[in-house]
């Protein structure tokens, strides 16, 4: 009997696939693959916008940098993020916290209209405000009268970026939230304790790094956010034009080594949140790690 159970046991491991890992032509094949993709679509770019923005000179490249309308451009654009992105942190928190740990009617709903802006081309974003705030839109002689100014101006710019930003921070904790479960806020409760004490002593800790992540997330769209902010900002230099905006004009006017400069720019920045996009992942991996093997 047990001869036989062994014989059953080494057929069925024999049948058994190969694991995924064994080296073999095939597996050096899809590494080329994907090596090659990442070269075409991430590290070539990177080194045509290095060698573009020096092409004329250190001179040139700093001089583009210097340019009033750039440091305009550039002061826009962390403000801009400066306040869509905290906005957007603080209702993503509240959104996540309502959905993952009540139940309540519509639950699907609201999901479906956090999700909107990543179904929603950003241009017919854009369109929309113009249509609510324009001078010809719904809002726009009301407005008008009061001498607020939305459209072509700051605040459409904020409203037309929180709106292609806001799922990120949402859609990031809602996930997460779910799979801790009520159980430590339960507990919590148990132990007299009230709302806002649960949510910055127990539910906030839990969610730290996922909420980080979702902040660079959020933030590294809102810095690099184009067809929104291109269709209400109205193209004013020094005024209403962000990063993306003021490299598109200079690349228009053939100014080719100020526009690679200025990307330049918006691409250290892009690195400098991938950078702690890496840190947070690497130490969410390193906390998800420890946990196991203290469980262990």
């Amino acid at each position: 009997m047990a001869g036989a159970v062994t014989v059953r046991l080494s057929e069925e491991a024999s049948h058994r696939p190969k694991h995924i890992t064994e080296s073999g032509p095939v597996k050096w094949l899809l590494i080329g693959i994907a090596f090659l993709f990442l070269t075409l679509i991430v590290i070539l770019p990177l080194i045509t916008v290095i060698t573009e923005s020096f092409k004329k000179g250190v001179d040139v490249y700093f001089a583009a940098l210097q340019d009033p309308d750039a440091l305009a451009a550039l002061k826009l654009t962390l403000l801009v993020a400066g306040i869509a992105v905290p906005l957007n942190t603080i209702f993503g928190v509240a959104a996540a916290w309502l959905i993952a740990k009540f139940p309540f009617r519509g639950k699907n709903t609201l999901l479906t209209l956090i999700d909107l802006p990543f179904s929603v081309s950003p241009v017919i974003a854009g369109l929309v405000f113009v249509l609510l705030f324009g001078a010809q839109g719904y809002l726009g002689p009301w407005l008008d009268e009061r001498n607020i100014q939305i459209v072509f101006a700051v605040p459409g710019i904020v409203l037309a970026t929180i709106f292609v930003t806001f799922p990120f921070v949402a859609r990031e904790l809602v996930p997460l939230m779910q799979a801790q479960g009520t159980q430590d806020e339960e507990a919590a409760a148990s132990l007299g304790a009230g709302g806002w004490q649960i949510f910055w002593r127990v539910t906030l800790p839990n969610i730290k790094w996922g909420l980080l992540y979702g902040v660079i997330l959020c933030n590294a769209r809102a810095m690099g956010e184009f067809g929104a902010v291109s269709v209400v900002s109205g193209h004013i230099r020094g005024e209403t034009n962000t990063l993306p905006l003021h490299i598109e004009i200079l690349y228009n006017e053939y100014a080719f080594s100020a526009s690679f400069a200025v990307a330049s720019l918006l691409m250290l920045l892009a690195l400098l949140t991938l950078a702690v996009k890496g840190f947070v992942e690497w130490r969410t991996a390193a906390l998800g790690r420890n946990t196991t093997k203290s469980e262990g």
